[in-house]
């Protein structure tokens, strides 16, 4: 297994050396299986985000390089579908059309082995705002946060997959919670597990677990071990054994992190 088993109570830093110098991370996930990591990193102003990919060969995480999605422009809140075949992510590309000038949802397919030219995803209700971090469940109904486009008033949206596009977005309410907003939603590739951040004075996460009616529960906060400091951007391996995030360490320096979930959450 390429990713290293650890206790639950103690989170500890992915990776850290693949992060270029001068540059701040903000998200790390899995390909689902296993073999590539995808990074998001920054210059320190945040004007330019790049994704960048290490591949695990021979027993060996290799030096990263430019992730196959990766432009000129910036690009954040990669997620892969449930089946692996799907890439959505976020990212401030031109979209050809009359939406905001910010960042929007674009994905691409695999088809025979091979990715194909990212396609611009309209949520039609939600054109002039800023839309990030999509993730798909396995029928395809994608959760995203949308904001916008200074940042405020962030909030985690649903919408269905239907007749091959995707439906007016539904915005989300967590029972039990009232913070300003949420964001950075992650669903698990088995449906069964929404997480996400509660925006607070600093970031939380919390997970959902979806009943047999398909319904979500209450949100439960991760334990102080994870919810230390200020923590976003969450990640669950397709195994459901390990969570990553990322996590403020103070003085504008970000750090993703990984733990087992052993004790949390149902595997």
């Amino acid at each position: 297994m390429p990713y290293i088993h650890v206790s639950a109570s103690k989170p500890i830093s992915l990776m850290p050396e693949l992060v270029p110098a001068g540059q701040l991370i903000h998200r790390g996930i899995f390909s689902n299986d296993l073999q590539e990591y995808y990074f998001t990193v920054s210059d320190t102003a945040f004007a330019k985000f790049d994704v960048l990919v290490s591949k695990y060969v021979d027993g060996t995480w290799h030096a990263a390089e430019p992730a196959f999605f990766n432009s000129d422009f910036s690009e954040h809140g990669m997620s892969f579908s449930p089946d692996g075949q799907t890439l959505v992510f976020s990212s401030t590309r031109p979209t050809g059309s009359d939406v905001s000038d910010t960042w929007h949802i674009w994905k691409s397919v695999k088809t025979e082995g091979s990715w194909g030219e990212p396609e611009y995803v309209e949520v039609t209700n939600l054109r002039d705002k800023l839309l990030s971090h999509p993730t798909l469940m396995p029928d395809g109904t994608m959760y995203f946060h949308a904001s916008e486009p200074d940042y405020s008033n962030m909030h985690i949206y649903s919408s269905a997959f239907e007749n091959g596009a995707y439906s007016e977005a539904t915005k989300m309410t967590f029972e039990g919670l009232n913070a300003p907003g949420y964001c950075t939603p992650y669903v698990s590739a088995d449906g069964r597990y929404l997480i996400f951040a509660a925006i607070g004075e600093s970031l939380d996460l919390y997970y959902c677990e979806k009943n047999g009616d398909g319904v979500w529960s209450r949100p439960m906060p991760f334990p102080k071990s994870i919810n230390e400091n200020s923590q976003g951007n969450p990640y669950l391996t397709p195994d459901l054994k390990q969570l990553t995030y990322a996590v403020e360490k103070g003085q504008g320096q970000w750090e993703i992190m990984k733990v087992s979930t052993k004790g949390i959450i149902k595997h």
